[in-house]
């Protein structure tokens, strides 16, 4: 195992420079940083064990630099904040986004060594045990029987080491589900690197990917951060042609030679890469590589729209209810059984993406306890725009059946929606007997008993 790598983030650069000094001579890999950018930089390019971060700095200062890494979810090493003008209160400030400690200026080298190793110390600690914790921490919520058979076969993807192609409308949680599979996984312990595909442009392709060599120096691409661990390509679709091409060389051969080296490196990363609903008809239109697709396609998973199990949506209500007071500081707000209900049938275009985005504001926005129906349907009569398309999934790439299934529920769904649950009104609408319609309803999975009455 190599040694910890730690990043110094110090606009001084006689401090930075006596810090590294110290902890190279200690066996630590280091990396120095002038500021903000420079950090940021740093981190796109290499894992980090620790970072030693100065509050005061020209463009950024340092709280403002870790609260962006606590909010992205990018916090994944121990941060020891270091300045000679702190105060009590941003100290706390500090700990609340995350930092381990806080070490005041001039430095006792004595403690910040003593420090250093308490935070690795205890990172590894915490590694250890959220491999434990992470299966339940991570798993997509939901009880209904759909979302029940995801999880186990996601499980099950995770006990093997082929490539996943996952798919999906956008908003559906595909990179939580990548999440979800790596964290079971035997590889939970080591990287999950995360590259956008719309990042990786056919000008840069290689550098990203790949990395880069120059005079004895080395930059790591995206393969090589994600070393033992899982690397996911986000919304392959955007990937270029040239992109395309590069990375189903690598999956090929698994191998890659960093540019401007000679020497190639051996892949030792499990691929996961997240792609659109409408992926099938792309691959036959030419903008995406059938062999590409049939490469990454080891093993395969849909992630369904929220329409096709809105059963679960009071659970996610609640769920990201939790999540956003806990993590935002947002004000406890309780959904009414009446706003459940009426978001239960509501068609959800953009998945549980909207769900999480229409909480939040409905958490701002009110001051009951309560959220009532009547804020809910202001709030989506605003979010969803009537000319919304019903069916943003390409049919054309499904099997008949399927693709009438598809536009039934999505169609009756949002006909339901707009007759306020109530089944005589609905029948009436889609010119349907009303027998016929309440069969057609089950066999849909639409529950139509949450939403008002039936009566007409």
């Amino acid at each position: 195992m190599s040694n910890p790598h730690v990043l110094v983030v110090d606009d001084e650069a006689d401090i930075r420079a006596l810090i590294q000094d110290i902890l190279t001579d200690e066996g630590y890999g280091v990396t120095g940083a002038a500021d903000a950018t420079e950090a940021r930089n740093a981190r796109a390019n290499r894992r980090f064990d620790l970072i030693l971060l100065d509050i005061w700095m020209p463009d950024t200062d340092g709280i403002t630099l870790l609260r962006e890494w606590s909010d992205s979810g990018e916090l994944n090493c121990p941060v020891v904040i270091m300045s000679g003008h702190g105060t009590v209160d941003t100290a706390v400030e500090a700990t609340r986004l995350g930092a381990f400690d806080f070490v005041e200026k001039p430095l006792s080298l004595a403690k910040l060594l003593r420090t250093v190793e308490a935070a690795l110390e205890s990172a590894g600690k915490q590694s250890r045990a959220a491999r434990k914790l992470l299966p339940a921490l991570l798993a997509p919520v939901g009880r209904s029987a759909l979302m029940q058979g995801l999880r186990e076969r996601v499980q099950q993807y995770a006990q093997h080491e082929g490539t996943v192609l996952i798919s999906g409308e956008p908003g559906t949680g595909r990179s939580a589900f990548a999440r979800y599979m790596h964290g079971l996984s035997r590889r939970g312990d080591e990287p999950l690197t995360i590259v956008t595909a719309a990042s990786i442009t056919d000008a840069n392709c290689e550098e990203q990917l790949l990395g880069s060599e120059q005079d004895g120096e080395a930059v790591a691409g995206a393969f090589e951060r994600a070393a033992g661990g899982t690397l996911v390509v986000d919304e392959l679709g955007d990937l270029g042609e040239k992109a395309q091409k590069v990375l189903f060389g690598i999956l090929e051969s698994g191998t890659f030679t960093r540019a401007g080296s000679t020497q190639p490196e051996k892949t030792d990363a499990r691929v996961v890469a997240t792609v659109g609903a409408d992926y099938e008809a792309r691959v036959e239109s030419g903008a995406l590589r059938r062999d590409l697709i049939s490469r990454l396609a080891e093993l395969k998973l849909r992630v369904p729209p929220l329409r096709e199990y809105a059963e679960d949506v009071p659970e996610l209500l609640t769920y990201y209810v939790d999540k956003l007071v806990d993590g935002e500081g947002l004000t406890f707000r309780r959904f009414s059984v009446a706003a459940q209900n009426r978001l239960r049938n509501y068609p959800w275009p953009d998945n549980v993406h909207e769900l999480k985005n229409l909480v939040r504001r409905l958490l701002l926005s009110g001051s009951d306890d309560d959220i009532s129906l009547e804020e809910v349907e202001a709030e989506i009569s605003d979010a969803a725009p009537v000319d919304e398309p019903l069916v943003k999934q390409d049919l054309l790439a499904l099997p008949l059946r399927e693709a009438r299934e598809q536009f039934e529920r999505a169609y009756l769904q949002q006909q339901l929606v707009l007759c306020h649950g109530k089944v005589g009104q609905l029948a009436k609408r889609v010119g349907m007997e009303r027998t016929h319609l309440y069969r057609k309803l089950r066999s849909l999975g639409i529950d139509f008993k949450s939403v008002g009455s039936d009566d007409s």
